[in-house]
């Protein structure tokens, strides 16, 4: 990743996904400093025209867009969330490996295969009002 994010980042997910949503509630609770801002993309009030992204693209893969409105897609999302943990070492080696070349493309790889098969995972039951939630909002 060619340019690191500048913070807060917003993170789009699904939250009907449970895996999805599991996921950003992890790190969620890792971020003490508000670097990152959980942004629900199953709610109904959720307008992707406001980002210039259908939500179709949204849908497929993990989006966030950082402070100067870069937007990181998919495995580049994932990077520029484990950013957001300078001093978590985890985070930092997993970012230096999955940049590696042959690594970042079986990463990518992999991550397609995720997305393909998300829409087929079980979705999360505890909505209310249509919307599914994590437990911390930003």
């Amino acid at each position: 990743m060619p340019n690191k994010p500048d913070f807060p980042l917003r993170v789009f997910y699904d939250g009907s996904c449970i895996v999805c949503a599991a996921e950003i509630e992890h790190y969620l609770k890792l971020d003490h400093g508000g670097r990152l801002q959980a942004i629900d993309i199953s709610v109904p009030e959720f307008d992707p025209e406001l980002f210039h992204i259908p939500l179709s693209a949204f849908m497929f893969e993990l989006h966030a867009i950082d402070g100067n409105n870069r937007i990181y897609r998919g495995v580049e999302a994932f990077i520029a969330i484990w950013q957001a943990f300078p001093v978590s070492m985890k985070y930092s080696v997993l970012s230096t490996i999955v940049t590696m070349p042959l690594i970042n493309h079986f990463a990518r790889l992999l991550y397609r295969g995720f997305a393909r098969m998300r829409a087929y995972l079980p979705k999360k039951h505890d909505c209310t009002n249509g919307a599914c939630r994590i437990n911390k909002t930003r």
